[in-house]
């Protein structure tokens, strides 16, 4: 199994919450009660965005600033990753990956109406140039952009931020619909359990796996926990004890959802 590289580095979070809640009194002062419905109601819209790639929406080169981009199109494959998925002239649905990205589903929509590319893969260069490797011409979202629009965030909180507007669980019996797992580098949004016996779970998130595109995805708690993911809960919830309505009944839907179930591999970071 290829191991899965970090979207962005995340460093001793459990001793950051020590003075998070100072950090963030700063950080979130007008942060927004969002309720759990709304945290999956987002999430779930960015798995159905349906939309027309064409010719111009590729790219596998640098942007006008010099900026290496490879859009998640089934060229890729070409280029030694065969997690591209979207064709042009084949309607595609789902919002593709773009390293740093930020975009809403109607500003997706607008970007590429416009010209600009769809989605930009992440890459070890990426990785080492942090926000300088983001093209401000491709349109899409990362990991830490999906969970904070989820989250209703008005700016992205990168995965080394997002402890500071968060409080650690005692235990993962605690998750529930809108919280998080997170690790040295990737973040996901945790949906509900699949099982009973809480074997396995099922989430949210934007990254390489299955391909480069936001989905729903169907993850062993044992590689996740191998793997150091932690869970945590956004600070500012509406309904803290509250389980999410729309994920009782999407966790319950999901098999005729299509959510993808993991089986070739368990990866680290990457998203």
């Amino acid at each position: 199994m290829q191991p899965r590289q970090p979207c962005g580095p995340v460093t001793n979070l459990i001793a950051r919450t020590a003075f998070a809640a100072l950090a963030c009194a700063a950080l979130v002062s007008c942060a927004k009660p969002v309720t759990r419905d709304q945290i999956i109601a987002t999430a779930w819209s960015y798995t159905q965005l349906e939309w027309l790639p064409e010719e111009r929406h590729v790219r596998h080169g640098p942007d006008r600033d010099g900026i290496p981009v490879r859009t998640p199109d089934r060229s890729l494959a070409r280029h030694g990753d065969d997690r591209g998925w979207w064709q042009p002239g084949t309607p595609a649905k789902g919002m593709p990956y773009k390293w740093g990205g930020f975009d809403t589903p109607d500003q997706f929509l607008a970007g590429i109406a416009a010209g600009d590319k769809a989605g930009d893969i992440a890459t070890p260069a990426k990785r080492l140039a942090n926000d300088a490797g983001t093209s401000r011409e491709s349109r899409g979202i990362d990991c830490s952009g999906f969970v904070s629009r989820c989250w209703g965030l008005d700016r992205p909180y990168s995965t080394r931020e997002l402890p500071e507007i968060s409080e650690p669980l005692a235990s993962w019996d605690q998750l529930a619909a809108g919280d998080i797992l997170l690790n040295n580098g990737h973040v996901v949004l945790f949906l509900a359990w699949r099982d009973p016996a809480r074997t396995s779970l099922i989430v949210y998130e934007a990254g390489p796996f299955p391909v480069w595109k936001v989905s729903a995805n169907v993850l062993k708690t044992a590689d996740l926990r191998r793997e150091g993911y932690a869970p945590w809960r956004y600070r500012h919830l509406s309904d803290p004890r509250q389980r999410s309505r729309q994920g009782t009944r999407r966790a319950g839907r999901r098999d005729r959802a299509g959510f993808a179930t993991r089986r070739q591999r368990r990866v680290k970071g990457g998203g």
